[in-house]
């Protein structure tokens, strides 16, 4: 009797193990289809290469499912995906030894979008040529300043969101998105004057 005891009370920790693992799989299914697309932006904003950008996301949510036993203590899922998401891109950006390579212009596909487009086509060519010269400004800031622009103004992630994802304070990330913005201004505003 005592033995059948030990069998039921062993069979019922196993069920309430593959329960709780059970549980931990459909969280980390939930984060998947309520954040990947946040993920796969951040990890393209450091990456900036498609094929990057998604094995940077699949290793995102492999090592959430990895860690699935601490998803119950996270209070900000979205923070703490965009955290881990920047890591992986940053390391991956490191590993590989390449800079944020920031495509300029494709001339198949910016005479695409003016023949497509309604607006008038020296409107698109010009508007794809100062967002190509923005991007290029942006990947020529520093790391401390770009990061924290890229999460805030491109992510749309907010100021804590930001500073919980590069672990730095919300009043870091308010000043470093002020100085990287000052510092863009002043560019842009230099190279569309000729200067």
């Amino acid at each position: 009797m005592i033995e059948g005891r030990r069998v039921l009370a062993g069979e019922a920790i196993l069920d309430g193990a593959a329960a709780v693992e059970r549980n931990a799989h459909e969280a980390v299914e939930q984060l998947v289809h309520t954040h990947s697309r946040l993920v796969y932006r951040i990890a393209y904003a450091v990456l900036r290469r498609h094929h990057e950008a998604e094995d940077a996301t699949q290793e995102t949510f492999l090592r959430v499912l990895r860690y699935s036993s601490k998803l119950a203590a996270v209070e900000d899922p979205k923070a703490w995906l965009a955290s881990i998401a920047w890591r992986i891109a940053v390391d991956r950006s490191r590993r590989n030894g390449q800079a944020a390579e920031i495509p300029l212009d494709d001339p198949d596909k910016t005479v695409a979008e003016a023949v497509s487009s309604e607006t008038p086509a020296d409107q698109t060519i010009q508007g794809t040529q100062v967002g190509a010269l923005i991007g290029k400004l942006i990947a020529g800031l520093p790391e401390k300043l770009r990061a924290p622009l890229l999460l805030s103004a491109i992510e749309e992630m907010s100021p804590p969101e930001v500073a919980a994802a590069l672990n730095i304070n919300e009043a870091a990330v308010r000043s470093r998105v002020f100085r990287a913005r000052q510092i863009l201004k002043e560019k842009l505003a230099q190279r569309l004057n000729g200067k």
